[in-house]
């Protein structure tokens, strides 16, 4: 009879991780990005992301995609009911189970192939959590919660863990009845080369054409889909010829050229189309204009930047608005006078200024995706293989 080969174990060199977004902006996308760089800065190589509903159902992923994108223009209030009509489901409820049904089959056969150790929700697209135990995999289900103001979607009994933006929002979970432990306010998490720094504000305007003894007043344009509304809007702010005015349009192609042209001859206004180093850009300004998205809006907060937000969609972005406001580090307007007006106004008063800075700073939370990451390792419990199975 042979020797039997020594069975020894060795710990696994990693999890495997499964992280699920959505496309309804790019808020989702770009966190999912944030914790996959904050994997891989921790030696986890082993990270996927996935768009399950775009996979699995494609047609309604389009629809509902399109209604979401046009919905600050078109229908926002058809878009708010529905928010509202789902804010507040219990977890166990059949809506509950309805809107979590959405793709398992693909979720099946995703897990089957990928045998993930982990699965990350930066979207609350929560199959996982019905389908894993019939799949007899044991996983663990963290949720990641990409906006301010808590939705019930991301509720669900069988979540090991939820990483929020605050310690508001850590307590309003709470009240749902989730255990304070399993809640961890951490921020939300940014892409990793945000890194606002104020000490390089000269090299950073000469990058962007701008003067650097002058405020800046950064819009993000690309964020809004009605263009008469973003044009006149620009053109109150650009009325104070002190002001100098950086218009970022994002991916969208066809508002860059119309601004860029609208502007040509005014040396006071810079259109830039989708910024990478965006952390430089505000890093240079005095305040921001943007559309109530949590990714923006926590950028802002690292970067110190007061926030103006105008005419924000009912459903998350209202709440986030709602919220940001009531802590003092925004300022809601509807029309584009009195939003001008408010930045006007903030340029000029330092104590205005120095009360919104207080409550950003209140705000902030550096290296979310690290603490995250880090949290959700120092959770995993410790697995071992067969050595010798390795080498069969």
């Amino acid at each position: 009879m042979g020797e039997q080969p020594e069975t020894t174990t060795m710990p696994r060199t990693g999890p495997k991780v499964l992280i699920l977004y959505a496309q309804y902006g790019e808020g989702h996308w770009q966190a999912a990005q944030a914790l996959k760089a904050g994997f891989a800065r921790q030696g986890i190589a082993d990270v996927r992301l996935f768009d399950l509903l775009a996979e699995s159902h494609p047609i309604v992923n389009g629809v509902s995609r399109f209604v979401y994108r046009n919905s600050y223009t078109y229908w926002p209030h058809f878009y708010g009911w529905v928010y509202r009509a789902t804010k507040d489901m219990k977890p166990r409820s059949l809506l509950a189970h309805w809107l979590h049904s959405f793709g398992a089959d693909t979720m099946k056969r995703l897990i089957r192939r990928e045998q993930p150790d982990i699965v990350i929700h930066t979207f609350p697209t929560l199959v996982v959590p019905a389908i894993a135990g019939r799949l007899g995999r044991r996983i663990r289900i963290y949720n990641v919660v990409t906006d301010f103001e808590l939705h019930m979607r991301w509720v669900h009994p069988h979540v090991n863990k939820y990483y929020v933006a605050t310690e508001d929002l850590r307590e309003q979970l709470a009240g749902t009845g989730v255990p304070r432990e399993r809640i961890a306010a951490t921020g939300i998490p940014l892409r990793g080369a945000f890194v606002p720094n104020r000490e390089k504000t000269a090299f950073a305007a000469a990058k962007f054409g701008l003067d650097p003894d002058r405020p800046v007043v950064l819009v993000m344009a690309g964020a809004y889909g009605a263009l008469p509304g973003i044009r006149g809007l620009c053109d109150r702010l650009c009325a104070d010829p002190g002001v100098q005015t950086a218009i970022v349009c994002g991916r969208n192609r066809v508002l860059a050229s119309h601004l860029s042209h609208a502007y040509v001859d005014n040396a006071n206004v810079a259109v830039f189309g989708y910024v990478e180093q965006i952390d430089e850009l505000m890093g240079l300004s005095a305040c921001i204009v943007t559309k109530p998205g949590g990714l923006t809006l926590s950028e802002a907060i690292l970067a110190g930047l007061p926030i103006f937000l105008y005419r924000p969609v009912p459903g998350q972005e209202q709440g986030n608005a709602r919220y940001l406001a009531a802590k003092g580090a925004a300022v809601v307007c509807r029309t584009n006078r009195e939003l001008a007006d408010a930045v006007h106004a903030l340029l000029r008063d330092g104590a205005r200024r120095r009360e919104m800075l207080a409550a950003l700073e209140g705000l902030r939370k550096e290296g979310a995706a690290d603490r995250i990451v880090l949290d959700i390792l120092q959770e995993l419990p410790i697995i071992e293989i067969n050595e010798s199975a390795t080498h069969s």
